[in-house]
This record gives structure tokens, sequence and C-alpha cells, in this order.
């Protein structure tokens, strides 16, 4: 073949194959990256994890320097010893105590009150500020009848937590105020937060003020009104040696409370010694 054939030929061939590679070139940019596969090892330093978090929005106690509750987010960081922001969840001893919340109430808190003088048993009543002051004759019968007292904010603020410690202070003392205007000389030995949305704060205002931060092991959510077999049987089977029993004697309907604790008493005084907690010298 002469040269000059040879030398077309090649110079068709280079040409062919430049531009075979440019249509390759191009072809692979129009196609997008295809997934690798999945090492547990995030793609860019920029892409979330898996566990993280949104930023908290403002105003959260994120940004406000107030832990929000465990119990809000549906965890409960009790052990043995301790409840959520080391508060009380046990008497300390194998007795029980029954405690009632969000009282008095003029229907349900006499009736609480007539079960336990029948069957010799003392109790702790966990008050709200604005109750007591509507009631200052149940606050005395609570006392008369040797019953221990808590204070339970004023108008049960499940968000009291949350506010500036001045607040919070305000809050207790106000409710303090109220109950000793029924008795002067109450002793009030222990503070529970509404929902048992304890913070930080709130403990450390209670514990300024000479409270305990009270909250509870057994909880059969009476305030939902299931019914007091539902109760009844909630409380039966959770309650172990120095446990702290949640009933509420206001708030609303609590003729299933009332009901419940008619079965309870007789027959965790089988089982148990029933105690107030100890009041000291506050």
């Amino acid at each position: 073949m002469p040269s000059r054939t040879l030398r077309a030929t090649g110079i068709v061939t280079l040409v062919a194959a430049a531009l075979l590679g440019s249509a390759y070139a191009l072809g692979r940019s129009l196609v997008p990256d295809q997934p690798g596969h999945d090492t547990g090892v995030p793609a860019s330093v920029h892409s979330p994890h898996y566990a993280d978090q949104p930023p908290a929005p403002v105003g959260s106690p994120a940004t406000t320097g107030a832990p929000a509750s465990p119990m809000e987010h549906g965890q409960d960081p009790a052990d043995d010893d301790q409840g959520p922001f080391g508060s009380l969840v046990s008497t300390g001893t194998t007795r029980v105590a029954l405690t009632f919340d969000d009282g008095p109430d003029p229907q349900y808190t006499p009736q609480v009150l007539a079960l336990l003088r029948e069957y010799g048993v003392k109790a702790t009543f966990c008050v709200v500020g604005e109750n007591s002051a509507a009631h200052p004759e149940l606050i005395q019968a609570i006392v008369a009848e040797g019953h221990t007292l808590c204070n339970h904010s004023w108008d049960h603020d499940i968000t009291l937590g949350k506010r500036p410690r001045d607040t919070i202070r305000a809050d207790l003392l106000r409710t303090n105020a109220a109950i000793r205007a029924a008795v002067p000389d109450a002793r009030i030995e222990y503070f529970r937060q509404p929902g048992g949305a304890w913070t930080y704060p709130v403990v450390a205002a209670c514990e300024e003020l000479g409270m305990a931060p009270l909250h509870w092991t057994v909880d059969p959510s009476d305030w939902q009104a299931p019914g007091a077999l539902r109760i009844t049987a909630t409380v039966m089977t959770e309650t172990a040696p120095g446990a702290i029993v949640l009933l509420h004697d206001a708030g609303g309907d609590r003729a299933g409370t009332v009901e419940a604790l008619q079965r309870l008493l007789p027959e965790l005084m089988v089982r148990f010694q029933l105690e107030a907690l100890p009041n000291g010298t506050t």
C-alpha cells in the first residue's frame, strides 16, 4: 500500500478515536453518580448524623439555660436511689407512703381524709396554693389529723421549672404563705413539681426554701380517671417496700380514686406499714 494511503488511514483512525473519547466523556457527564455500598460512614462531613437533633428553637430550655425535664421526652432518669434531678422516689425505709396531689378539694379531700381516719393511716398531701387559699379549713383538717403537707405550686403550673429563678421562688413562697395563712406553724417539708416536669432551677429553688423535691415510685394515672379497678390493680402490682404512691384528691372527677382507696387501704396494710413522709422542723 502506498505511504500516502497509510498516512491517510492513520489520520482517520486518530480522528475517530478522539471523537469516540469525547463522546464517552460527554456521556459520563450526563449520567448522575451512582451511590456506592453503605459503609456506615457519612459521605460528607456536612451530612447530618443519624442521632443529630435540629437546633433548639429560640426560647427553649436549651437556649435559656433551663434544662428541659426528661419527663417531657418520655424519659425517666430515676435510678434505685434518686428520681429526676435528685428528687425523692423512696421513703428510705420499708414503709410505703401514700401521697395525694392537687387539693384540697371540698368534695373529694374530706372523703379521702375519712377513709384514712377509718384505717388509722397517715399520708402526705401535695396541695396547690390557690386551692389552699380557697379552702383553708381543709388545710387545717389535714394538719389536725396528722398528715404531712407538700407544696405543689400556686396553680399547678407544669412549666414552672422553665421560668426565671425569681419567678419560681415567688410561686413557691406564695403557696407556702397560703398554707400558713390557714395553719401559721405548718411544716412544709416537700415540694412536688406539677407533672413531674423537674428542672435544675426548680429543684434549686425548693431546696433553698428548705423543701425536699418529692417525686414518686408508683403512678396509676388516676388523674385520667381509668376506673377504680385499674387504679387498684396498678397500685397493688407495682408497690414495693419504700414506695411513694401518687394519687389525686382533686383536679377532676376523683370518685374512682376514692373507690380504689376503699379497696387499697386494707390490702396494702396487710403487706406494708403505711406512713406519712416525715416532717422536720421547717
